[in-house]
């Protein structure tokens, strides 16, 4: 054997688990530690994040990346809102009717909490109108004007048709009206009219003579009617003007006033057109129960007065410091608002400013939101819509119309800036996916916080764990946890990420964990979480999920699944698969077999031709080739055909983990040396032989111990595992033990010789050592060789081949 490849040490129990000490960290229970939501660890994501949120500029969001349920929201949120919490609180924002352009709502900013003071003032400035002005207008002096004004009109009225009948009556004619207001002149002789004979007798002169006189007293009449229209019209202009007047001297200072409490400038343009339209509308506040036809019912007083309401979209005056919304909801209305609509009496759609509502990115303008990037991605119209938002820093409401053919909206509210940094949620290959297909999302997107699953197993970091213990037991109101709980859940928290130098950092499981622990210790009726709780909630979660896992166990067990765990076979070994179903991953032993023949066949893949095998797989299967040629190969060409078969394995199998198990199999068979059938092999091998790391080694050594375990343990069964996973063992207790008592094994292999050793007791040495595991694979391919060639010549020349000495 190689001096580079000693012999492997087998595992002790100390090394196959780390245990966890916080005697450093003085507590007896959760409760005498300071509370901390957030979990140290994550240094690089916390600075992206500061300078996201630091940065002014435009197109500085940020991409928050993590695993779902890892609690990465919590903390994003703890920092957004301890950074709100010293920034200035932004104003709010209103919508007021646009007098001019009445389809054109116009929105207003004003200081926080002066949204509602402004609405408020308007009502009760409209209410005090709505009851003062019909007042004032039945007020004698209001009355007298009216009178006096009236009372001239009618004087010259009375003058003008005083006049026109005295022209008629020099002219022989007179003026005759009825009650539906139609005139006639009448021609008269001596003072009486004329009858119809006196106008039959009249001669043709007389008769033109009577006509030109009429013509002349039409004239008159009709310039003097065209006059009273006139004269009634500039009464009635004149009694709006005081009326215009008398209600300018009552809402004027009251409109004064209003400005006072609110000097910003565009409210006082506001106010002004408001006091405008309100004196052009006089007629609304005459009466105060205004009469409706009897096919139409009486609108609403709110609506007759709406014009003069204020919308308030953004109310910010409880919020202290900067808003940080969490939008778990990010759909197209939530988001950006919309404008409701209402059916009137008559069935028709209808809308108005007092309908606008206000999505969370202006709600939280000056502040945060935070959502989930695939829900929004999903959403109808969001993304697109969001892109917008973000590259102008603007928000324009508008109807939210998935059915746009049946709906319109007659509305166009005034656009408002917004400054609200956007954090999005989401899993890393969704950031990569958008990067490289949306050119949009990298200029709106420039900040990337990048939360890990894992943190060094350190001291500040276990420390961490008690401190955020700390806070959720007393934010849940959960029986706090001792010093042997604490150091449960650090050991969970390492075999979670499968590392002892590394402890998880998702605080979503490690929160949910400890919420089921707190439960077994109220069901024990224990005051504290420890240890034994903590491990009963583990252990509560394995039996709830691993019904499939014993069932395997079973079919093992009774023979249905052929498993040998003790003995020695040739070209038979047991690999070590790792099955997940859903949260749940366990172990599965397979027997693997090789069967070698002579040809040109190569290693044929027996899963990959039944399509059950994963590229992974197929790879590892490749490499096996690599590996036989660079050592068995220089001298001669390599004539074999080698066929690899996972036995009883009926679904697809990836990965390149068994692919030194697929080798050791090859060479017992090439070599005859049988393998040991206690020794369970994982681990990926490369063309030189090198043994390396794989995944899920704790559930593959638990799996065959299970096996062993139900077989009875001889004290000879193990598992052999690349060494580089060796950092990578937090075993269950009960393996621990046996490994202890020495009923059961684990051999750390850096080396494929290392292995072979280990499982057929020869050495490995090389190809030019005779009885070595080397010399005896070449000899066999050498005499495949020779057999290959004399098969060849022979049936070449007509003759059968002779057997060739190897």
């Amino acid at each position: 054997m190689s001096q580079a490849n000693p012999t492997p040490r087998e595992l002790t129990a100390a090394e196959v688990r780390c245990g966890v000490d916080l005697q450093a960290l003085a507590f007896v229970t959760t409760a005498d530690l300071e509370p901390r939501a957030t979990m140290v660890g994550q240094e690089r994501a916390v600075q992206a994040l500061h300078l996201g949120l630091g940065m002014p500029q435009q197109g500085y969001n940020i991409f928050v990346s993590g695993l779902a349920n890892s609690g990465a929201q919590a903390q994003v949120v703890s920092i957004l809102q301890e950074r709100a919490q010293g920034a200035a609180t932004p104003g709010d924002w209103v919508y007021v009717q646009n007098f001019r352009a009445p389809d054109q709502p116009q929105a207003l900013a004003l200081a926080a909490g002066q949204g509602q003071r402004l609405r408020q003032d308007m009502e009760r400035f409209v209410s005090h109108v709505r009851e003062t002005l019909p007042k004032a207008f039945r007020q004698e002096v209001f009355d007298r004007e009216q009178r006096e004004l009236g009372e001239k009109y009618e004087r010259e009225v009375r003058s003008l048709q005083e006049g026109v009948g005295r022209l008629a009556h020099a002219n022989g004619l007179a003026i005759q009206g009825d009650a539906a207001g139609n005139i006639a002149l009448l021609p008269l002789r001596e003072d009486r009219p004329m009858t119809s004979e006196d106008l039959e007798h009249l001669s043709d002169e007389q008769r033109q003579d009577l006509e030109q006189r009429q013509h002349l007293v039409w004239q008159e009449v009709r310039t003097v009617l065209l006059r009273q229209r006139q004269l009634m019209q500039q009464l009635s202009a004149e009694i709006r003007q005081v009326e215009r007047n008398f209600s300018a001297s009552l809402i004027a200072p009251l409109v004064a006033d209003l400005k006072q409490q609110h000097p910003q400038e565009h409210v006082q343009h506001y106010l002004d057109a408001v006091q405008e339209h309100m004196l052009q509308h006089l007629e609304l506040f005459k009466d105060s129960s205004p009469q409706a036809s009897p096919f139409t019912p009486p609108p609403p007083d709110h609506e007759l007065f709406l014009d003069y309401t204020v919308n308030v979209v953004v109310d910010n005056r409880e919020v202290q410091g900067a808003p940080v919304i969490v939008e778990d909801i990010p759909s197209y209305k939530n988001l950006f608002g919309t404008i409701e609509r209402i059916v009137d009496p008559h069935g028709r759609v209808m809308t108005n400013f007092s309908r606008i509502k206000a999505g969370s990115l202006l709600r939280a303008s000056g502040g945060y939101v935070v959502l989930d990037l695939e829900d929004a991605l999903t959403e109808p119209f969001v993304w697109k819509t969001l892109k917008r938002v973000l590259q102008n820093n603007r928000i324009q409401i508008d109807t939210y119309d998935p059915f746009a053919f049946f709906t319109v909206s007659s509305l166009q509210p005034e656009a408002i800036p917004i400054q609200t940094k956007v954090v999005l949620m989401g899993h890393p290959w969704l950031y990569y996916l958008l990067y490289y297909n949306d050119p949009d999302f990298a200029q709106i997107c420039k900040i990337r916080a990048d939360f890990g699953e894992e943190m060094p197993n350190q001291a500040e970091h276990q420390a961490s764990y008690a401190h955020f213990l700390a806070h959720l037991c007393r934010q849940e109101g959960l029986h706090h946890f001792d010093r042997s709980g604490v150091e449960a859940m650090l050991e969970y928290g390492m075999r979670t990420v499968a590392d002892q130098h590394k402890l998880a950092s998702q605080l979503g499981l490690i929160a949910d964990l400890a919420r089921e622990a707190n439960y077994m210790a109220t069901q024990a009726a224990a005051t504290v979480v420890s240890r034994p709780h903590v491990e009963q909630a583990i252990q509560g979660r394995v039996f709830r999920a691993n019904r499939s896992e014993e069932k395997l166990q079973e079919f093992i067990t009774n023979g249905t699944i052929l498993l040998d765990t003790t003995g020695s076979r040739v070209g038979q070994i047991n690999g070590l698969a790792v099955l997940q179903l859903g949260d749940y991953s366990f172990g599965r032993p397979s027997r693997v077999t090789v069967t070698t023949s002579m040809g040109h066949a190569g290693i044929v893949n027996i899963e990959r031709e039944a399509k059950l095998s994963g590229s992974t797989h197929d790879k590892g299967v490749l490499i096996l080739s690599g590996y036989l040629r660079q050592m068995y190969a220089q001298d001669k060409p390599l004539t074999l055909s080698a066929s690899l078969c996972f036995e009883q394995s009926y679904s697809g199998i990836d990965g390149d983990s068994a692919s030194s198990t697929e080798l050791y199999a090859l060479l017992s068979r090439l070599a005859n040396l049988p393998l040991r059938q206690d020794l369970a092999v994982t681990g990926s091998v490369n063309q030189w032989g090198e043994v390396q790391a794989i995944g899920g080694v704790n559930e593959k050594i638990e799996g065959f111990y299970d096996v062993c375990r139900q077989r009875g343990l001889t004290g000879q069964q193990g598992v052999l595992i690349p060494q580089a996973n060796t950092r990578n063992l937090m075993l269950r207790a009960d393996v621990v033990e046996a490994i202890a008592q020495g009923q059961f094994h684990v051999y750390p292999i850096a080396a494929i010789d290392q292995g072979l050793e280990l499982l057929t007791g020869v050495s490995a040495g090389d190809i030019q050592r005779e009885g070595t595991a080397h010399y005896l694979v070449n000899a066999h391919l050498q005499r495949l060789a020779k057999e290959m060639m004399a098969f060849g010549q022979g049936a070449h020349n007509g003759t059968q081949p002779q057997p060739v000495e190897a």
